[in-house]
């Protein structure tokens, strides 16, 4: 598999966003004044940039609303992800909220022109099953279908409907011009919503203030910039899925600093789960009725 360059941003974007449910979890602040100053942080930092460089260029109206709907609805992807991760494990938070595959696949059937393929459907089934196994088949058997579980999927199913709408704003729009409307939206939008619920603005240590900093700036702006640019240039059916190694390498993150259990049921689950990222970057589709009619 050639590694072009919206491929390498797509990388470089999963590594970025992987470390943000270990950031969470550390609950040095509010689940959803997090996600606002992750927000806010991450315009601030990029204003002054598209502003001196005159990287910003206004859009038409209707895609100037649609990017400040992308904003809306990634703020609240992310605040509920927040409060999902908060209330469960991160490694179990991270694989919820990225069935966002499936909302992508079957929002793309009946909303885009460009359907998704034999090989994406296939390799869907494949992550799931990985997915599945990296959880394990009792926690689903005996899952309580409580507000983190909740928030975790409803997280999924937020994500997937950005990146559909964002998919189409961003053959229009510069990734810059994007992120700088969508950040600005998000930011308004969850600013609002954390006063009407009384949220703590202040008070924290001087590590939460870090931690929000290093949000921002790496689970944000280094990493939504690249994943944006990503989307730009690839299918987004192909790119959402390759977001599910996200949740191998936060679980690996989870081990190492949460003292999160890694089994060897999770490591065979995690390769299972690429194996059907692999699948989908398949350029010749795969025909089961040609496979098993070869002697």
């Amino acid at each position: 598999m050639k590694i072009t360059k919206p491929r390498l941003a797509l990388i470089c974007g999963i590594l970025c966003i992987s470390i943000f449910p270990i950031l969470v979890k550390l609950r040095l602040t509010p689940g959803l004044i997090s996600a606002f100053y992750r927000m806010l942080f991450a315009v601030t930092l990029l204003l002054p940039y598209v502003l001196f460089s005159r990287s910003f260029k206004i859009p038409t109206l209707k895609f100037t609303l649609l990017a400040a709907l992308c904003g809306i609805l990634f703020a609240s992807d992310v605040a509920v992800w927040n409060i999902a991760i908060q209330e469960s494990s991160a490694t179990q938070a991270s694989l919820l909220t990225n069935l966002s595959p499936v909302w992508v696949g079957i929002g793309s059937f009946f909303f885009l022109k460009t359907k998704p393929a034999v090989n994406f459907w296939i390799g869907t089934l494949f992550a799931l099953l990985g997915m599945i196994t990296l959880v394990g088949f009792d926690f689903f058997i005996e899952l309580n279908f409580n507000q983190a579980f909740l928030f975790a999927v409803l997280s999924g199913i937020l994500y997937s409907i950005y990146l559909l709408i964002s998919k189409n704003v961003l053959s229009q729009v510069d990734v810059l011009s994007f992120m700088t409307i969508s950040l600005t939206a998000s930011s308004i939008y969850l600013g609002i919503l954390c006063l009407s619920l009384d949220q703590p603005f202040t008070g924290f240590s001087d590590t939460g203030w870090f931690v929000l900093l290093l949000q921002a700036v790496i689970c944000q702006l280094c990493a939504w910039l690249s994943i944006s640019y990503a989307t730009q240039h690839m299918r987004a059916t192909r790119v959402s899925l390759s977001l599910l190694s996200q949740a191998v390498i936060t679980s690996v993150l989870a081990w190492m600093f949460l003292e999160e259990k890694i089994t060897l049921q999770m490591v065979f689950g995690g390769i299972i789960l690429l194996f059907g990222i692999r699948i989908t970057f398949y350029d010749k589709t795969i025909s089961l009725k040609r496979l098993f009619s070869k002697s």
